[in-house]
């Protein structure tokens, strides 16, 4: 019982992060178009892990979302993939997914990333965002299993005394 209690509480704390995430991409607008100073708190949090170029970003209020489309298309994939957790894996076992899922799944993202970096070609935001979606929905397999299995190993060293070294 106590493996199935923490893998609930970290799809829990996970698909309130998300969504948390979420909020935040989509409040940075908003501020900006209300000339709030938070604005710039809520873009600077995306800055080290996204380009945020304007052109390759949605827009709402008339300003860039605080992603572009492809890093916004992966974080509601994540959000999906959560949806999908429960039906697929259920709480009782810590399971990844096969290797052949994962690289079918990345394969249209890097694909797609590739084309547009040596300027075979140039596609559209909303096909970024798919490519991105696509990836996101294997990713919450992969972050609640390492993140659950870490925490039961914690656990396990604890009971025990003993540390396991790798």
């Amino acid at each position: 019982m106590q493996k199935r209690n923490r893998i609930l509480l970290v799809y829990f704390l996970t698909f309130g992060g998300i969504l948390l995430w979420l909020g935040i991409i989509f409040l940075a607008p908003f501020l900006k178009s209300r000339a709030f100073g938070l604005n710039v708190f809520a873009y600077a949090v995306f800055t080290p892990i996204c380009h945020q170029i304007p052109t390759r970003s949605f827009f709402l209020f008339g300003h860039p979302l605080a992603v572009c489309a492809r890093c916004l298309g992966i974080y509601f994939g994540f959000l999906g993939g959560l949806g999908l957790y429960p039906l697929k894996r259920g709480f009782s076992e810590i399971l990844i997914p096969k290797i052949l899922t994962f690289v079918l799944v990345t394969a249209p993202l890097v694909i797609d990333a590739l084309g547009n970096l040596f300027h075979i070609w140039s596609t559209s935001n909303w096909i970024r965002f798919l490519t991105g979606v696509l990836w996101g929905l294997i990713l919450p397999f992969y972050f609640i299993t390492g993140v659950a299995d870490f925490f039961l190993n914690r656990a396990r060293e604890k009971s025990s005394g003993i540390k396991n070294i790798p």
